[in-house]
């Protein structure tokens, strides 16, 4: 990494499972069969950014949001993630697993950031039945974790 660009590591970054999961989570905001509403807006907003030319890009690894430190699926899959300026970081660090950048999934997921973003904040106001299971599902889950939803 250039030491002109130093990237502060946490003590939760440094416990890291730095692999994604086999297939992106039913909850997954790039997932194109998630629910709308289930995020909050601030999250919807983050997905765009990666949209952006390579070295525009945010340097913060998306991670998944089960609160289980796996780097997310949908975000390495929605593209090729070897674009991802994230990505390299994390391999030139030996942060991530240099699989990242080579990661596939069959799953259907929106093509970019902004798609998904859409999709996704289109019902935060008024979530179906569906996106209210998501999300009790993914607060339970997360009370199990060391990260839960607060």
């Amino acid at each position: 990494m250039c030491a002109a660009y130093p990237r502060n590591v946490t003590a939760h970054e440094e416990t890291v499972k730095t692999t994604p999961r086999p297939r992106p989570c039913v909850s997954c905001p790039y997932r194109r069969s998630v629910a709308s509403g289930i995020w909050h807006e601030d999250e919807y907003a983050k997905l765009p950014r990666y949209d952006a030319e390579t070295f525009a890009q945010p340097p913060a690894v998306f991670m998944c949001h089960q609160g289980d430190a796996h780097v997310c699926s949908g975000w390495l899959g929605h593209a090729d993630p070897s674009q991802l300026l994230a990505v390299r970081i994390g391999i030139l660090d030996g942060s991530l697993d240099p699989a990242c950048a080579e990661y596939e999934t069959d799953v259907p997921l929106f093509s970019s950031g902004a798609e998904a973003a859409a999709h996704g904040a289109r019902e935060i106001e008024s979530p179906s039945p569906e996106a209210i299971a998501t999300i009790d599902k993914v607060t339970r889950a997360r009370s199990l974790t060391s990260d839960p939803v607060s």
